[in-house]
C-alpha cells in the first residue's frame, strides 16, 4: 500500500480534480503519522491506527465505525459529522477537537482525554466514557443516554 500515493488521489478528489476517495476499510496504520493530514469523507472503518498522529488532521465526514484509535493523538483534528460507532477511543488524546454531529455510539472512550473538545450535537448514546477528561468540553445538546460516566473528570464543562 502506498500510503502517499493514496493521499494525493484523495487531495485531488477533494477539489474535484479526479482522484480516488481514500478507502482504508482495515487497513493497519498503527503509529502512523498523519498530523494535519486532510482525510475528509475518507472511509476508514475498522482500521487500525492504534498511537497514530493525527493531530490537527482533517477528517470531517469520514467513516471510522469500529475503527481502533487507541492511544492515538487527535489533538485539535476536525472530527465533525465523523461515523465513530462502536470505536475504540481508549486512552486517546482529543483536546481541542472538533466533534460536532459527531456520531459515537457504543464508542470505547475509557480514559481519553477530551479537554476543550468541541462535542455539541454529538451522539455519545451507551458511549463508555469510564474516567475520560471532559473538562471545558462543549456538551450543548451531546446526547449521552445510557453512556457510562463513571469517573468520568468534567470540571467545567458547557452543558446546555
Amino acid at each position: 500500500m502506498n500510503l502517499k500515493a493514496i493521499l494525493r488521489k484523495h487531495a485531488l478528489w477533494l477539489s474535484n480534480k479526479g482522484g480516488k476517495q481514500a478507502k482504508l476499510a482495515g487497513a493497519d496504520l498503527e503509529g502512523v503519522d498523519l498530523a494535519g493530514v486532510i482525510l475528509a469523507g475518507a472511509d476508514l472503518e475498522r482500521a487500525n491506527l492504534k498511537g497514530a498522529n493525527l493531530r490537527e488532521a482533517d477528517l470531517e465526514g469520514g467513516d471510522f465505525a469500529g475503527a481502533y484509535l487507541e492511544d492515538a493523538n487527535l489533538t485539535g483534528a476536525n472530527l465533525a459529522g465523523i461515523d465513530l460507532v462502536e470505536a475504540n477511543l481508549r486512552g486517546a488524546n482529543l483536546a481541542e477537537a472538533n466533534l460536532v454531529g459527531a456520531d459515537l455510539y457504543k464508542a470505547d472512550l475509557t480514559g481519553a482525554t477530551l479537554t476543550d473538545a468541541d462535542l455539541r450535537r454529538a451522539d455519545l448514546t451507551r458511549a463508555n466514557l469510564t474516567g475520560a477528561n471532559l473538562t471545558g468540553a462543549n456538551l450543548t445538546r451531546t446526547c449521552l443516554a445510557k453512556a457510562n460516566l463513571t469517573g468520568t473528570i468534567r470540571g467545567e464543562t458547557n452543558e446546555s
